[in-house]
């Protein structure tokens, strides 16, 4: 598994006390997550035009490795994904498949925690809908 830099700055080394920080970090110490810098510079700038630097070089950087799945959550790096046709989920599908493997208990938890401890933005619609597909509701 592979994180571009803009992503290891943003996460870990402005990420403070947010949480996850520590668990990205040992991961890579562990040697299970690497840092990898995307080699198409012109594509990392020309995607910087429209997303903030982390999605720009995640995109490049998938668009060169054509990784299982690429992870985002902001609709407009969502959006330019496809363009690319790269496999893209978010961190509510990461849950919802931790969910049916029994990894998560609770789906209602887990969203109040991103929600509130996180600062995660979930639509009320969806959070709703979610509660309904997993049978939490």
């Amino acid at each position: 598994m592979c994180i571009p830099p803009a992503v290891w700055r943003e996460v870990v080394e402005e990420g403070g006390n947010r949480p996850g920080t520590g668990e990205v970090r040992r991961a890579r110490e562990e040697g299970w997550l690497s840092v990898v810098e995307p080699g198409n510079t012109a594509l990392v700038h020309l995607l910087e035009q429209d997303l903030h630097p982390g999605e720009a070089e995640s995109i490049a950087l998938a668009v060169e490795l054509k990784p299982d799945i690429l992870l985002l959550d902001e609709t407009e790096a969502r959006r330019i994904a496809g363009l690319y046709d790269l496999p893209v989920t978010g961190i509510i599908g990461l849950l919802l498949q931790a969910k049916a493997e029994g990894q998560v208990v609770s789906m209602r938890e887990e969203m109040d925690r991103l929600r509130g401890e996180g600062g995660f933005w979930i639509h009320d619609a969806l959070y709703r809908r979610i509660l309904t597909v997993t049978g939490e509701e």
